[in-house]
């Protein structure tokens, strides 16, 4: 396989390289605040993955009988887009995702999905501010490397609580798998809190910090790449995750469900009419 791709070939959302024998990076550069789109991740994010996926499959089967099983390790990284330090990625375009339930079940859930259980370790570097369905997309990958914000400020924040938005059982699922202290999510989920790379790093959100630069970011998250690839080794990295975050998946396949702010309302004036 030849590198780099890009996907869509033309006009393309990401670009997938190749930069060590067991190291992919997938850089996403939507615009300058890489907004979620529907186009991003149906014709670009995905068929990326596929891709990698199956370049790491081939080479894996290659060495089933060899005594050498290195050259089934593997890593993949995401990134933001590398040529600034602002942003990993702010979150849904509302403007361009359809509201007709169809957007969650068959665009953005499945993603989730594929990366949640994807069979070598997934690492996302995250440069830059990290905002709602950016944000779950980071949780949805194994590690996560942040930038210390020394140089640009970078936040990472659900904010859903504050416009009005309720979130979808696969970002609940998603929060409930991946952090495990009730206060924290609480915080990240109720509150709204937008945490600073030493607060995220306290809180167990991410693993590690990184100088405040792209190419800084992009290094640590390279170094813990080569160190976990190993562990793709055997094979069964995908199927381990598929089981510890067996809850997670299964909420991830109940979207979509009819509610919001006046629909609960009707529903709370409906129950304290008969008080």
């Amino acid at each position: 396989m030849s590198y780099p791709l890009s996907f869509p070939a033309q006009n393309p959302f990401v670009t997938l390289t190749h930069p060590k024998e067991t190291v992919w990076v997938l850089e996403l550069h939507n615009g300058q605040d890489n907004r979620l789109t529907p186009n991003l991740i149906d014709l670009a994010l995905k068929p990326a993955l596929d891709a990698v996926e199956r370049h790491w499959r081939d080479q894996w089967r290659a060495v089933q009988n060899s005594k050498d099983k290195s050259g089934g390790n593997g890593a993949l990284i995401l990134v933001g887009r590398k040529d600034q330090d602002k942003f990993f990625s702010n979150g849904l375009d509302l403007t361009l995702v359809p509201f007709n339930g169809n957007f969650f079940p068959e665009t953005f859930n499945p993603l989730l999905e594929r990366l949640i259980k994807f069979p070598i370790p997934t690492i996302c570097a995250i440069n830059g501010h990290c905002f709602a369905g950016g944000f779950m997309l980071s949780l949805a990958c194994d590690y996560r490397v942040m930038t210390d914000g020394s140089k640009r400020n970078a936040w990472l924040c659900m904010n859903e609580v504050d416009f009005g938005a309720v979130w979808p059982h696969s970002f609940a699922g998603v929060l409930s798998a991946k952090i495990g202290d009730a206060r924290v999510r609480r915080k990240i989920a109720l509150e709204g809190h937008r945490f600073s790379p030493k607060e995220a790093l306290e809180a167990g959100i991410v693993d590690q910090l990184a100088g405040g630069n792209t190419a800084a970011v992009l290094t640590k998250a390279e170094e813990l790449a080569l160190t976990v690839s190993v562990k793709a080794q055997a094979g069964v990295w995908g199927l381990i995750k598929n089981d510890i975050y067996w809850d997670a998946l299964q909420g991830i396949k109940r979207d979509p469900r009819l509610s919001g702010p006046l629909i609960e309302d009707a529903a709370a004036t409906a129950r304290l009419s008969k008080l």
